[in-house]
């Protein structure tokens, strides 16, 4: 099993829109994504988040998988629209 964690740091000119979009495409990659097991996506509600204020953690079959995630289409059309919205942290563990 693979584990893919990330966090946002939303920059000033993301709305409330473009948050409760993200949520809404990142959860729908459940049902398109060989190989994505399991996708929980939520606001950040650790008080040690260090301006990280959205959270997800996605479990992949293995890696193998997770490397297809990054290719897939539906994940760059997310970060084409996503990316110069946040600062992101990405944390990869095999389990």
């Amino acid at each position: 099993m693979f584990i893919h964690i990330f966090g946002f740091r939303w920059k000033p000119e993301a709305t409330e829109a473009d948050k409760a979009r993200v949520a809404h495409d990142i959860a729908a990659f459940r049902d398109h994504i060989l190989g994505l097991i399991d996708v929980h996506v939520g606001p950040n509600l650790s008080p040690r988040g260090q301006g990280y204020t959205f959270a997800g953690l996605m479990t992949f079959t293995d890696k193998a998988a997770a490397d297809a995630y990054t290719a897939h289409p539906m994940h760059l059309a997310l970060l084409a629209w996503l990316v110069p919205l946040i600062d992101p942290v990405e944390l990869d563990f095999e389990a």
